[in-house]
């Protein structure tokens, strides 16, 4: 078995794990390989260019926070990801530190359990040529520089859900419902929900509430303006400008994320440690 392993290089605690990784590899006989530029921060020449690295590894290694996941996620494809938390809050991070051994050796010997996340896909005609781009947490449509508040038109299956006048709207999974649309005023969804939240931000009327819909359904974004250009995120990524009526098609796409599952993990522990609920009553937890 061969493990691709990627970096959050601006963490020089990541950096020192990655090179504790890399020894312990290296005594057990173990394949690996660094991405470019993980491998250029810790002077190795054992590396190939991320898009590169799905054709050869089995297993990817994330060492960073949920962004290096994020990031990780895009290039592995469908292969199993061991997600190591060395950043701060940690929600898709499955295994602290100390645990990532142990998850490795779990992998090594085929005990181990996938968690499934399923994604997004975003489609629109470029050129005509339909563009795709994949999003584990969430597809974004903002306002940018636009000086006024454009309205964001909202179909579902083909029918009208609604005109926002907004800042912008965020469809999101499950898996991301703690991320950008939580911070946006959407609801906190299980991981394995099959369910989607539309959550505006920063609605002009107080009435446009973040709405669940089932992950079945395909979702259609324009922004009626009458000019400006309007960002396309994916995932905290910058995709393209949108004009004026140009349509996103938002659907679940056909390739799921397949984590490493932390069997001793609790996701109500995680929200009550992660986000301090409860701290305000001590009820002897």
């Amino acid at each position: 078995m061969k493990f691709a392993i990627i970096v959050n290089v601006s963490r020089e605690t990541a950096l020192d794990l990655a090179r504790k990784l890399a020894l312990w590899f290296k005594e057990r006989g173990i394949e690996y390989i660094f991405e470019t530029q993980s491998a250029e921060k810790l002077d190795t020449e054992n590396s190939l260019p991320v898009e590169e690295l799905s054709k050869l590894c089995d297993a990817f290694i994330s060492l960073g926070g949920d962004g290096t996941l994020l990031f990780t996620s895009h290039y592995a494809k469908t292969k199993p990801i061991i997600g190591v938390n060395v950043g701060y809050l940690g929600f898709l991070t499955e295994f602290t530190q100390a645990e990532m051994f142990g998850a490795i050796e779990h992998v090594l010997n085929g005990t181990y359990s996938i968690h499934n996340r399923l994604q997004l896909e975003a489609s629109l005609p470029v050129y005509n040529e339909m563009q795709r781009f994949k999003a584990l947490n969430d597809v974004v449509i903002e306002k940018g520089t636009y000086p006024r508040i454009p309205t964001f038109v909202i179909k579902l299956d083909g029918e009208l859900l609604s005109s926002y006048r907004a800042d912008g709207i965020i469809i999101a999974t499950s898996t991301g419902s703690t991320a950008y649309s939580m911070s946006a005023g959407g609801p906190i969804i299980a991981p394995k929900s099959s369910v989607f939240v539309i959550t505006p931000i920063c609605p002009h009327m107080l009435t446009v509430r973040p709405i669940v819909i089932s992950d079945d359904k395909v979702i259609e974004i324009s922004v009626d303006a009458p000019d400006g250009e309007f960002p396309l995120n994916c995932d905290g990524h910058f995709r393209k400008f949108l004009a004026p009526h140009e349509i996103v098609t938002v659907k679940k796409s056909a390739e799921v994320i397949n984590l490493v599952a932390n069997e001793s993990r609790n996701y109500c522990e995680i929200l009550r440690t992660k986000l301090l609920w409860g701290r305000e009553h001590n009820s002897g937890m």
